[in-house]
Formats: C-alpha cells, sequence, structure tokens
C-alpha cells in the first residue's frame, strides 16, 4: 500500500481519538506484496532471508498454533494498545498502539507462518503521522518481538 493511499482514509481527527477510534478499517497485509513508503517511519522484521526486512526474526520456540495463541494476546503486555483487527486463517493481527505524548497513532501488523525451522514471524510496524519515527517502530519491533518469545518459553 503506497503512503498516499494508507493515509487518504485516516483523518486528521484521529490523533484526537482513543484506541482504534477516528481510524479506518484493517485489511489484512500480503508480506509478499507489501509497498513500504520512502518514509524512514517503519520497521518491518521478518524471517532470516525475507527481502526488504529491516530486522532477521529468529523461528519461534512453539509450532504456529502455539505461535498464533501466543501472539493473538500480545498486544496486552504493551501500554496505550489495542487490537484493531484478526484473521485467524492467515495467523495475522494487527493492532493500534498511541504514543504517549501527542497520541499519535501507529499500526502493528504480525502474522505467523509454518516454516521449515517451526514457526516463523512477521512484525511491521508503521506510523501514519509524520516522516521521520527517530527509530520507534524499530524498537517495537524489537520489543515485540522479545515479548513473543519470552512468552513462548513460558509455556
Amino acid at each position: 500500500m503506497g503512503r498516499r493511499a494508507m493515509l487518504a482514509g485516516v483523518p486528521f481527527s484521529a490523533m484526537f481519538r482513543s484506541g482504534a477510534g477516528g481510524l479506518p478499517p484493517a485489511d489484512p497485509v500480503d508480506f509478499a506484496t507489501l509497498e513500504r513508503p520512502s518514509s524512514p517511519n517503519t520497521c518491518l522484521g521478518a524471517p532470516p532471508g525475507f527481502p526488504r526486512a529491516d530486522l532477521a526474526l529468529p523461528p519461534l520456540p512453539a509450532d504456529i498454533a502455539g505461535a498464533w495463541a501466543a501472539l493473538r494476546s500480545l498486544g496486552d503486555r504493551f501500554p496505550r494498545t489495542t487490537k484493531l483487527a484478526e484473521w485467524p486463517e492467515r495467523h495475522q493481527a494487527h493492532w493500534v498502539v498511541r504514543s504517549a505524548l501527542l497520541n499519535f497513532p501507529d499500526i502493528v501488523v504480525a502474522e505467523v507462518t509454518a516454516g521449515p525451522a517451526g514457526s516463523g514471524l512477521f512484525l511491521y510496524s508503521r506510523s501514519l503521522f509524520g516522516y521521520s519515527d527517530f527509530g520507534v517502530n524499530r524498537r517495537r519491533v524489537e520489543a515485540w518481538a522479545a515479548a513473543l518469545d519470552a512468552a513462548l518459553r513460558q509455556r
């Protein structure tokens, strides 16, 4: 999805709402065809070898059913985070994360996949407003990946 298309449905008034308020309905993300904006305000973590990924995420220590169960509640571990949508048949979920200072909505998309070395993880965090994110999305992907790994190791 291009940057203009992504912002076309996001009114500025979304900043003055809470949770998913003011945001358009979510559509599932196809990571194979994902078009990222040219701005430096996104981060994509993906299984090793995936093209265009910013971070290579190691295989998860669980099968896809266990990984999906843990992933569905992952957003509950983070402040100002609200589930936006999920597609169980794709093992994909979306969350809205609001910034503490100005209430900016960011979107996090996560999907678990079956792979030869266990379950793979896609994590995509993007800002809906602004050009730069000062590394917020990268730190978020790292934190979410670590939290999911820890949750799976505690099972």
